[in-house]
């Protein structure tokens, strides 16, 4: 049911009007009447924000830290969804961010109390955030501790009886399980593999139930950028197959941190193979009464793949970066044309088998769909083209991947190419005041843009202090760490983090809580309450919202200069200048964003350490003009 409207429209009025009259009314005079600060720089972005509802075009809005961005744009967000029947799309960087903006105190629940809005706000997580019946299913019978009990307690009584949907709560949420750890919870979570469309609990699964939860919302959905980005790249096979897409229609889009839209794109738009993954499945099939020739087709599967990602791992680039450039030997591209002949030949004999029914419908469904997107994998990763693939591990598991084109076409086709509103909003989005990097970076040709510094007086608040050479900067942190303050050290990349957490002795490493140990938002509720003292990080170097005395220093373990590896080396192939076009501001937003950690109210103080190497010492001129203040 559609709400209305926080202001009254009239005839004399266009709603733009009327909403730029209620945004002035409110920022100018109601809230600041209530307690709230009244900041130039917020008012003018919502102002920015207006424009481009009427415009429908793409806003670049950075505004330092301090500025309220997020009143700023949920004001008009709010307001357009009541006045379009559509709900706004609020999309994060991350899953944690999401559970930082709906927290109790935070600005949603302000404005919703102080305007008396009664704000309808719904969360949209990734499907990997929610428990998979099947996958838990199967765990429950190899898993002995205690952490696969915790799950199965709390999943409702009806989920497995015959009891009406209705009475079911929505449940089954990552976030439900703080205390099960990452790679315990991909041993149950919702993975690409999985057949939602043909699975027989899809009813009373509770993914399927928190997306009928959130598709009713009238006036805020709030997701992920990575779900947003899969949302774009399944909506047309699922409505193909009679599917809803993932996301309802919206009014509007507001990329929260969208600096980071290009590698949410990057996830959702390639192609993964796995090296066990389809080993595994195919055992599962392996049941009495299946036919011998489908046997032998399954059996001859399983060998070639394990022979092409044999060859595959000789290929490889040795490296540290996670992902493992290839070099691609005839060898393996004839493994990879045999995989192709393989998956066709078992595909036919696939059709006699589902007339016996001796494989359950379920898995020969999973695994027909499974082998679709394998061949379409291999057809790309053998056939001469301009796709860019490599070899990471993800979920603990070697995967060829492979992305068959530059993200900028394909947002400019399914997401910039609409007349839809979208607001890119963070406090680092261009370097010294120019947007031209992340315009090309995502294809954007059109745009708006503005940029607004923070209000706070940096200067009395903010000590920055360069520790330069340093040949072991393990001891200059562990030194740093002997006064117990509340201390965010990050990280360039998972690789650089675990070396640092090897090379600290034990009792020191178990004083610290590092990224992956847990739950990450489990991790800062912990070190937010005083728990913790440290947090070790690669992935928070935007997003992270702790005030005062919550945090008090943030210390840059290295600079975060992009990786070595073949996704970054196509697009510095696409550059002039790779250094001064990819690497360089790519380190420089990337480091604004970590040192912006720090101070998040006009309460905050603290300090950021910068350590650097040589190699970092013969570039620190790049980035001394860009520091909020001198160092110390």
């Amino acid at each position: 049911m559609r709400k209305s409207l926080p202001f009254e429209l009239s005839k004399d009025k266009s709603f733009f009007e009327s909403l730029s009259d209620w945004i002035g009314d409110v920022l100018y005079d109601e809230l600041p009447d209530k307690g709230l600060e009244l900041r130039d720089e917020q008012i003018f972005m919502a102002y920015q924000i207006e424009k481009v509802l009427k415009e429908k075009t793409v806003l670049f809005a950075e505004a330092g830290v301090g500025t309220g961005k997020t009143i700023a744009y949920l004001l008009p967000a709010i307001s357009y969804a009541r006045y379009t029947g559509k709900p706004a799309l609020i999309a994060c960087a991350d899953e944690t961010l999401i559970d930082q903006l709906v927290k109790a105190g935070g600005d949603i629940e302000k404005l919703d109390q102080l305007l008396n809005l009664n704000i309808d706000v719904r969360l949209a997580k990734s499907r990997d955030q929610y428990l998979c019946l099947k996958r838990f299913e199967a765990a429950e019978n190899t898993e002995t501790e205690d952490w696969i009990d915790d799950i199965a307690i709390s999943i409702p009584e009806n989920v497995y009886g015959k009891g009406s949907l209705n009475s079911i709560e929505p449940y089954g949420a990552r976030s439900d399980y703080p205390l099960v750890n990452d790679e315990s919870w991909q041993k149950v979570n919702y993975n690409s593999i999985m057949q939602c469309g043909v699975c027989d609990m899809r009813n009373r699964c509770g993914q399927t139930l928190h997306r009928a939860h959130y598709r009713s919302s009238t006036d805020l959905i709030i997701c992920s950028q990575d779900f947003l980005m899969e949302h774009l790249a399944t909506k047309e096979s699922r409505e193909r197959e009679g599917h809803l897409p993932l996301l309802p229609d919206v009014s509007m889009i507001v990329l929260d941190e969208g600096h980071l839209l290009e590698y949410a794109a990057q996830k959702a738009m390639t192609y993964k193979v796995q090296s066990q993954t389809i080993v595994n499945l195919l055992e599962r099939l392996m049941v009495d009464g299946v036919r011998e020739s489908t046997l032998y087709a399954m059996e001859k599967l399983q060998e070639d793949h394990e022979l092409f990602f044999d060859q595959l791992r000789d290929d490889i680039v040795p490296s540290e970066e996670n992902r493992k450039r290839i070099n691609k030997s005839d060898t393996l591209l004839r493994y990879g044309k045999q995989l192709i002949a393989d998956v066709e030949k078992l595909l036919e004999e696939f059709v006699f088998e589902s007339e016996l029914y001796m494989i359950p419908e379920y898995e020969l469904n999973m695994a027909e769909e499974f082998l679709e997107q394998y061949e379409a994998a291999m057809k790309i990763f053998t056939a001469k083209s301009d796709a860019i693939d490599w070899l990471e591990e993800t979920d603990g598991e070697e995967t060829l991947v492979i992305m068959p084109r530059l993200i900028t076409e394909v947002l400019e086709e399914k997401l910039f190419s609409k007349k839809l509103p979208i607001v890119f909003s963070s406090a680092t989005l261009s370097v010294k005041k120019d947007f031209t990097y992340i315009a090309s970076s995502l294809g954007i040709d059109q745009y708006m843009s503005f940029s607004v510094p923070s209000p706070f007086d940096y200067e009395e608040v903010m000590k920055i202090h360069l520790h330069e050479e340093q040949k072991d900067k393990s001891k200059v942190v562990e030194k740093l760490l002997q006064d117990k303050q509340k201390t965010l050290i990050l990280f360039k990349s998972k690789h650089s983090m675990l070396k640092f957490k090897e090379s600290l002795p034990l009792m020191t490493r178990l004083s610290i809580a590092f990224e992956g140990d847990q739950e990450l938002s489990s991790t800062i509720r912990e070190f937010q309450s005083g728990t913790i003292h440290t947090v070790c990080s690669y992935h928070l170097w935007e997003g992270l919202d702790l005030p005062e005395e919550a945090l008090t220093r943030v210390i840059i373990f290295d600079l975060p200069f992009p990786p070595q590896d073949p996704l970054f080396d196509a697009k510095r192939a696409f550059s002039n200048n790779p250094f001064e076009e990819v690497d360089l501001p790519f380190m420089l937003l990337r480091l604004q964003q970590g040192i912006g950690r720090l101070i998040r109210t006009s309460n905050d103080y603290g300090e950021i350490h910068l350590l650097l190497n040589d190699n970092e010492v013969a570039v620190k001129d790049q980035f001394i003009d860009i520091l909020p203040v001198s160092i110390k």
